[in-house]
C-alpha cells in the first residue's frame, strides 16, 4: 500500500461567490481529474480536507461550503494566494446510457456539475434535479441550465418545486424513462432516494461521503461495508449500496465513535 504523495502547491486564479456560504476556488493542474474524484486539499498551518472537483478542465475548481476551520480558511483566500493539493483520488463516475438523471442537494452539486458537461460533450440526453433548502443556497444553476433539462426543488419552495428535491426526482422517474440514476447529497437524503431507485429497479450511481484522512485506503477512517470510500468510493453502484448495512444508520467521526444520522 502506498503512501500519501507529496501536495502539490497551486496558484488561485479565481474565486467565485456563489452565495453568503459557497465559494469556488479556481487553479491551474497539468493531472488529469474525472467528475466524481477529489482532492486532499491543505492550507497551510491550518488544515487538509477532502474537496469534491467542481471543474476538470484545464483550469480544476473545487466548491467550498464554509462549515468549519478548514473552510472558513479557504473563504479567506485570493487570487493568488496558493493551496496544496494531493490527487485526484477515487473512483470517478462512469457514464451509462443516453438519456441520465442526476439528482443534487446542496453543494453535492459539485460534484455532478462536471458530469453533466462531459454528459452533453457525449450527446447525452442530461435531466437534473438540483435541491437546496433555499433561492439563496442554490448553487451552479445557472451553469446547468444551458446544458441539461434543469428542474429545482427548494424546501421552503421560493423556487421551484416545494419540497425535497428526491420528491421531485421521483415525480420526474414516475413521469419519464432514464438509462441511469446519478446522485450526491446528505447520506439520510441518499439513503430515502436508493428505497425508491430500487422499488423501480433502475441503475444508480451515488457519491457517498466518509471521514477522510488519508486519502488513499491506508488509514481505514472511510469503511463502509467492505469498502473504503476513498479508494473503492465515493461513487458507488447499487449492487455495490446493497453490502453496506450501516449506509443511511451511521457514519463515524475522526476518533472512529459511530455518529447516528437522523
Amino acid at each position: 500500500m502506498r503512501s500519501p504523495e507529496p501536495f502539490r502547491m497551486t496558484r488561485i486564479t479565481e474565486v467565485i461567490e456563489e452565495n453568503s456560504l459557497v465559494k469556488t476556488l479556481r487553479f491551474r493542474d497539468d493531472v488529469p481529474v474525472e467528475p466524481g474524484q477529489f482532492y486532499m486539499v491543505w492550507v497551510p498551518g491550518i488544515d487538509e480536507m477532502p474537496m469534491s472537483a467542481s471543474y476538470v478542465g484545464d483550469e480544476k475548481g473545487i466548491t467550498v461550503h464554509r462549515i468549519g476551520k478548514g473552510t472558513e480558511a479557504l473563504h479567506r483566500m485570493k487570487v493568488g494566494d496558493m493551496i496544496g493539493i494531493r490527487g485526484p483520488y477515487g473512483r470517478p463516475y462512469s457514464l451509462e446510457g443516453k438519456r441520465v438523471l442526476m439528482v443534487a442537494g446542496g453543494t453535492a452539486v459539485a460534484s455532478l456539475a462536471p458530469l453533466a458537461e462531459q454528459a452533453r460533450e457525449n450527446g447525452i440526453e442530461v435531466v437534473f434535479a438540483l435541491g437546496a433548502k433555499n433561492r439563496e443556497k442554490l448553487v451552479f444553476q445557472e451553469r446547468l441550465k444551458d446544458i441539461a433539462e434543469l428542474h429545482m426543488a427548494t424546501d421552503d419552495g421560493s423556487v421551484g418545486y416545494h419540497g425535497f428535491v428526491t420528491n421531485l426526482a421521483k415525480t420526474l422517474m414516475d413521469k419519464e424513462d432514464f438509462d441511469t440514476v446519478y446522485a450526491c447529497g446528505p447520506e439520510i437524503m441518499l439513503y430515502n432516494f436508493f428505497k425508491t431507485t430500487r422499488e423501480m429497479g433502475l441503475k444508480v450511481q451515488f457519491s457517498l461521503e466518509r471521514y477522510m484522512k488519508c486519502g488513499i485506503g491506508l488509514c481505514g477512517s472511510c469503511a463502509i461495508g467492505p469498502y473504503l470510500v476513498c479508494r473503492d468510493g465515493p461513487v458507488f453502484t447499487e449492487k455495490e449500496i446493497e453490502k453496506m448495512p450501516e449506509f443511511g444508520r451511521y457514519m463515524r467521526d475522526a476518533a472512529g465513535r459511530k455518529m447516528w444520522l437522523k
